[in-house]
């Protein structure tokens, strides 16, 4: 998959990351919607498709790793995967394997560049 027709759900609760992660990403030529939070997120996964999530782990209502969870268990029932990287601010070891198990893809810590963005995206399978 090539990265000008990727269609991104970005699930973040901060409207200046929104922002700025929008305005970062669509000189790209990606397509982005938002959802504020992780049930948000849920929501409009039944009403659309995405070609990758990025997933911010600290919201209200559902944080990221649930949200997650919940994702996979309803790909189950499609037959549907759809590639998760998760956003935080926390930088252990351990964050991001809680990421890695909870069933995202990659992950990124949060603030990162557009280089640190497009290595992320040519682990999970997405490039230029």
């Amino acid at each position: 998959m090539n990265y000008d027709s990727c269609k991104i759900l970005l699930v973040e609760d901060n409207q200046l990351n929104q922002k700025l992660l929008c305005l970062s990403l669509r000189r790209y030529g990606f397509v982005i919607d938002i959802a504020d939070n992780g049930q948000n997120a849920i929501d409009m996964l039944h009403q659309n498709s995405y070609d990758l999530i990025l997933m911010d782990i600290m919201m209200p209502v559902m944080d990221g790793h649930a949200t997650t969870r919940k994702i996979r268990e309803l790909e189950q029932s499609t037959g549907r995967r759809t590639i998760i990287i998760g956003l935080t601010a926390n930088t252990l070891d351990a964050d991001r394997e809680r990421c890695l198990q909870s069933g995202m893809d990659e992950y990124l810590v949060k603030p990162f560049n557009t280089a640190d963005f497009f290595k992320a995206l040519e682990v999970v399978g997405i490039s230029k």
